[in-house]
């Protein structure tokens, strides 16, 4: 393959058109989060992760998948976990089997404000996808995201 290849600039086209897309739907997200209920993105995401943890067999996260699950490394994850525990919103606690471990959960206060902000998150998603849908070139992307289904 050479760089005037049609295949690599075909798939450097297709790349291009799914960054775009996962951009403009993350910033419309971000900007109904911030106004609605002073939340980023990035902090939404931590919440709803952390908020489907359980008390059951692996039903904690260790830090990097919590990492992994927001797409963050493990040190802005966990200066993202400082920022909303400071916030009332996480709490930190160490692992009851194995002291070096150190779990973070919702408070209740983080709860109350993911419930709050949830309907504002899947309204602001709605309406970035379907104005993407309007341009030609995203439409393939937004029916491929809108028939996957990935367990979360």
């Amino acid at each position: 393959m050479t760089a005037t290849d049609p295949a690599l600039t075909a798939l450097a086209q297709g790349w291009c058109a799914l960054s775009l897309l996962h951009g403009r739907i993350e910033a419309h997200i971000e900007r109904a989060l911030q106004a609605g209920h002073d939340l980023s993105v990035r902090e939404y995401s931590l919440l709803d992760v952390l908020s489907r943890q359980h008390d059951g067999e692996g039903g904690h996260l260790q830090m990097k998948q919590v990492a992994d699950a927001v797409v963050l490394s493990q040190s802005a994850t966990t200066r993202l976990v400082t920022r909303l525990e400071d916030r009332g919103l996480l709490a930190r606690y160490l692992c009851p089997t194995d002291r070096r471990g150190i779990y973070t959960d919702v408070s209740e206060a983080g709860l109350r404000l993911l419930a709050e902000a949830r309907p504002t998150n899947d309204k602001a998603l709605r309406e970035a996808l379907d104005q993407a849908a309007q341009n030609p070139e995203l439409a393939p992307l937004v029916r491929a995201v809108e028939t996957l289904r990935v367990p979360a």
